[in-house]
Parts: C-alpha cells; structure tokens; sequence
C-alpha cells in the first residue's frame, strides 16, 4: 500500500465529514493485532478527553498540521504543553502508559502517525480524567 497526499487527503475529506471531526485509517489488520499503528485525521475543534492509558505507550509522529499535545496530573492540574509543527521543528511525541493527555489541533488538515500496543482497548471510564 503506498502511502501518499492522495491517501492523507481522503482520510482528511472524511474527519470533516465527520461529527468527531477525526478519522483514523488503520494499517494493522485487526483490532487484535499486537501493535496498534494508524493514521488520525484531526480537525479544529474535534474533542479528546484527558485520558490515559494504562498498559501501553503511545506515540504520535506529525505528517501535516499542527497539534498542540497538553498533559495532566491526576488532580487536573496541566503540567506541561507544547505544539508539534514541522516548521517549528518538532515532529512527535512520545507518551509514557499512564500520562494523562489530551491534544488540540490548530489547523485544518492535521495528520498524525499514532503508534500503541495490541489489542486495542477502549478508554475506560477510570481513564478518562
């Protein structure tokens, strides 16, 4: 399968069309698969709970946009933001299992890489803050 603008730009037509304003576009083959790796189209405005994730790391790689990544402590308080922007010179992130997290994206067309651990596992209620 190549991996190209045409492929990031139908996955992007449909996070618009989207009422989550996000689309993802899985490469593993099943929700069972050890390893979790997709693309998340990202629109302005989409909602991500402050989550964690309790067994598995995740890391997202930037390929077009800009998203601003916001952590947490287990009481609400933000402990750290920062923007991921090529332009800007930073490119992804890596986050630890456990950290809370959420992101905001901040231009239309956003794409990430994301990269976790299998078998996908629903956020549970305990891990949303």
């Amino acid at each position: 399968m190549k991996l190209d603008k045409e492929l990031l730009d139908s996955i992007t037509q449909k996070a618009k069309e989207s009422p989550r304003l996000r689309m993802n576009h899985n490469l593993h083959d099943s929700l069972d698969s050890k390893v979790q790796r997709l693309f998340n189209a990202l629109e302005p405005g989409t909602v991500l709970p402050i989550h964690r994730h309790q067994n598995t790391d995740e890391t997202y790689i930037l390929v077009r946009g800009k998203i601003e990544v916001i952590f947490y402590d287990d009481d609400k308080n933000m402990t750290d933001r920062f923007v991921i922007c090529q332009e800007e010179g930073t490119f992804g992130v890596h986050i630890p299992k456990g950290t809370w997290h959420t992101l905001e994206v901040l231009e239309s067309g956003s794409v990430i890489f994301e990269v976790k651990e299998g078998p996908y596992q629903p956020i549970s209620e305990n891990d949303i803050l």
